[in-house]
């Protein structure tokens, strides 16, 4: 099983949202988890919140830093996706295997602060971005050649709206994610 490891900064929101996601409906197909290079040291509310509406599980929620993944790891990180653009252009510790890597950048929810309903409606734009990315990453065709498979991998992160999502999978259509 490939194990995917979605970095940010705080790892409090985007990554852990990601990470849930790919838990919950990649389940048996990728591993998943996250980090972030200067970890808040605990989850968002919001970020919990959106993900139990969805009805998935956050007993794996915690903010960590990427050094739990950084060699020496016993685990094997096979692909690294940055969903902030702090991530994305920070100097990353070395990370065993020679991942692939792709960005996903997603405006930061927790920057919204106030009243409560910009707050939740903030945390639901990032987790149906983060959704529609991530059901776009499941179906790929892993047999295709690595070049062309990478590419598509980096194309998931040009998706921000649901007309976007399927030309990169396909044409295929989401089922329902509530």
């Amino acid at each position: 099983m490939k194990q995917v490891l979605f970095l940010c900064t705080g790892n409090s929101a985007r990554s852990l949202i990601a990470e849930g996601i790919l838990r919950h409906y990649g389940k048996g197909q990728y591993l998943a988890v996250s980090a972030g290079s200067q970890p808040t040291g605990q989850p968002n509310p919001g970020a919990i919140t959106i993900l139990q509406e969805k009805g998935i599980d956050t007993s794996f929620a915690r903010s960590k830093s990427w050094d739990e993944f950084a060699a020496p790891y016993e685990g094997s990180i096979d692909i690294i996706i940055t969903v902030c653009s702090n991530a994305a252009g920070e100097t990353c510790p070395i990370w065993p295997g020679h991942p692939v890597t792709a960005h996903w950048g997603v405006d930061d929810p927790a920057s919204v602060t106030a009243p409560p309903v910009a707050v939740a409606a903030a945390f639901a734009k990032t987790y149906d971005e983060m959704y529609r990315r991530i059901m776009a990453f499941l179906a790929l065709d892993t047999t295709k050649d690595q070049r062309q498979w990478l590419s598509e991998l980096q194309d998931i992160g040009k998706i921000d709206d649901q007309s976007a999502a399927p030309e990169i999978h396909g044409g295929e259509t989401n089922a329902s994610h509530s």
